[in-house]
């Protein structure tokens, strides 16, 4: 059954169906809108009582319910100043070393740094020898993601790519799987190095967006693009540690970057564990 799940991911028309499955979840449909997030509130066991608004009639569309806000107190973040903190609830797939330029996707699959960040070779290199770490969104997730540290965005890269399912079979099956999905690669420059936070897309992700830039996906293409951002002055986004940087419509990928000797895992990080957004992640080790 695990084979026959994966190989249909080949053949279906993924960027079909996620543009349907997005327009559906964007329709204002009353009742039957209210319906559905029930029922997806009780099929994945949705923690309503931490949300902003727990009743499913706030919400005009399924979309508006999956990015729900939660409550102020919901998720305090850790204010040690060297302790960088979870981006997203979720769960870690994947962490460690980047050996040879590679990360680890699933036991006898990696993929490369280089492909991940859109083929920028030369970007790459600055997390040579550095550390990365891998958290799925599950759909009873919330769906925001969040800074681990204070810092500044240099770039933002738009990579097109597949839509394959990012759930832990399809990333043990699918060779390259988030370096051949659709991505958004958001560089930032903290006090401790490079960072690089990318939010993987994924079969029915909606859309994909950025707090200072809106939605960048749909409309999908071909083409990379990429958006350089000032270090200083009016145009510079600078976000602090446990600000809103993104979303997901509906859920997916975050992968941290970070460049060599730069940060520490904390102890609690083990494939398989829980994230909770605003909890220790890991401590800084070096200033740039």
């Amino acid at each position: 059954m695990d084979k026959i799940k994966v190989g249909l991911q080949y053949w279906i028309p993924k960027h079909a169906l996620t543009r349907l499955v997005g327009k559906l979840a964007s329709a204002e449909a009353g009742g039957l809108t209210t319906a559905v997030i029930r029922w997806f509130i009780k099929q994945y066991n949705v923690n309503m009582d931490e949300a902003k608004y727990s009743d499913p009639k706030h919400f005009k569309t399924f979309n508006e319910f999956f990015v729900r806000e939660l409550k102020e107190d919901a998720r305090p973040i850790c204010s040690q100043k060297d302790i960088l903190t979870h981006p997203a609830d979720g769960c870690v797939s994947q962490f460690g070393p980047i050996l040879d330029g590679k990360l680890i996707q699933a036991k006898g699959h990696n993929y490369t740094t280089q492909e991940l960040l859109g083929g920028d070779a030369k970007l790459a290199t600055e997390f040579t020898d550095g550390n990365f770490a891998t958290i799925y969104l599950s759909p009873r997730d919330y769906h925001r993601v969040h800074m681990p540290c204070d810092a500044t965005l240099r770039q933002m890269i738009y990579v097109p790519g597949d839509l394959f399912s990012v759930n832990p079979l399809t990333a043990e099956n699918v060779p390259n799987l988030f370096a051949r999905n659709e991505r958004v690669v958001c560089i930032f420059d903290t006090e401790f190095g490079p960072l690089a936070q990318v939010l993987v897309g994924a079969t029915i992700v909606g859309s994909i967006e950025q707090t200072w830039a809106g939605t960048i996906t749909p409309p999908r293409g071909n083409t990379v693009y990429k958006w350089d951002y000032p270090s200083e002055g009016a145009r510079s986004i600078v976000l602090k540690k446990g600000q809103e940087m993104g979303r997901f419509k509906l859920g997916s990928t975050v992968i941290n970057l970070f460049a060599k000797d730069s940060v520490k895992f904390d102890d609690s990080m083990a494939n398989g564990h829980s994230t909770v957004m605003g909890t220790p992640y890991a401590s800084i080790t070096s200033n740039k």
